[in-house]
């Protein structure tokens, strides 16, 4: 899967890793793929919320270490 952009989040809390995400896609096409790195906890629930009341969709989360991947197709 191409990916259009990464976001590096680690070691931001909540709501920061959502906000990047958020402001990032605002200027990307309809169907680019954008990856999220998070550390946060609380980005497991933020991520799938957000993507749902945004109309993006979430892809897949992957494990990389500490770090969780999270791939977003924008809507």
């Amino acid at each position: 899967m191409d990916i259009d952009v990464t976001i590096e989040a680690e070691g931001l809390l909540c709501p920061l890793p959502v906000l990047k995400l958020r402001k990032r896609m605002a200027g990307l096409p309809s169907g680019a793929v954008v990856a999220l790195r998070a550390d946060d906890p609380a980005a497991v629930i933020d991520v799938p919320h957000f993507c749902a009341e945004a109309g993006h969709e979430l892809l897949e989360t992957q494990s990389d270490g500490d770090c969780a991947v999270y791939l977003v197709r924008k809507g």
